[in-house]
């Protein structure tokens, strides 16, 4: 996968993890804002892993 396709599920796994967190406390289900926090985390890490690969794709273009 690309380094944008990590990027763009990791910002889709963000979003879709904050809105579990705000339903899971609405309702005051916390296994749904434990499952939000996850998924968020998720994303982020997905994100890295994108900026991980950008890096390295222009670390390998210079050389």
């Amino acid at each position: 996968m690309s380094s944008a396709g990590d990027k763009a599920r990791g910002m889709a796994n963000e979003a879709a993890g904050k809105v579990k967190q705000g339903v899971g406390e609405a309702t005051g289900n916390q296994g749904m804002r434990q499952e939000g926090k996850i998924q968020e985390r998720k994303g982020e890490a997905q994100q890295v892993k994108g900026d991980v690969k950008d890096t390295l794709k222009k670390g390998i273009d210079k050389a």
